[in-house]
């Protein structure tokens, strides 16, 4: 009997792939500076605006995560529904969600709050509900869509609001929700915004 193991790697999702594997490098910056890092380069707050690492950290604050927990949990999804998003869309259109999104949630938490915030869960629901619309047509709206969103929304409001849970910064899971029915929309009805990348 001849087995041919002849298996290659493919990079099959260049920026889910690519993500993880800076992500994973700023956790690991963050265990060996004992969170240094995170303060310096990967977490959004408040601070001054002459300071060029302020804007910097607008985007980075979702690669960085305070422990392997945190990042496991948040790439679990990623990589579960990010390369099909990827596939579907395009690898700058998702890279220019995953921005938006980022930068996004910064100035809302910037301008409203004074948290320090990391971590990509706000990407986590932007792609959880863009993947909603997958299925969506001219004219009809999945109930997977709208059960998605409701589930979500009102989970995230039980938990934010009701509950006074500090620990997980769920404005932000709200705004990534937000941006991808934002998102779902531009790519059904105004398709033509994606063909410029």
């Amino acid at each position: 009997m001849n087995f041919n193991f002849d298996i290659q790697f493919d990079y099959n999702s260049k920026v889910i792939i690519t993500y993880l594997i800076i992500s994973l490098i700023a956790c690991l910056l963050n265990y060996l500076t004992r969170g240094k890092s995170n303060k310096l380069l990967f977490e959004n707050y408040r601070s001054s605006p002459l300071n060029p690492l302020t804007y910097l950290r607008m985007f980075t604050h979702s690669i960085g995560h305070r422990d392997w927990d945190h990042l496991v949990g948040n790439f679990l999804y990623i990589l579960l529904i990010g390369p099909m998003i990827e596939e579907k869309y395009g690898s700058i259109n998702l890279l220019l969600m995953l921005l938006i999104t980022s930068l996004i949630v910064s100035l809302y938490n910037i301008i409203l709050n004074n948290f320090s915030i990391c971590g990509a869960s706000s990407n986590v629901f932007m792609l959880i509900v863009l993947s909603s619309f997958s299925n969506l047509t001219e004219g009809k709206i999945p109930i997977t869509l709208v059960l998605i969103c409701l589930f979500y929304i009102i989970d995230e409001v039980k938990k934010g609001l009701l509950e006074g849970n500090k620990k997980v910064y769920h404005s932000g899971h709200l705004i990534g929700a937000v941006c991808g029915i934002v998102f779902g929309f531009i790519t059904i009805y105004y398709p033509q915004l994606l063909t410029l990348f």
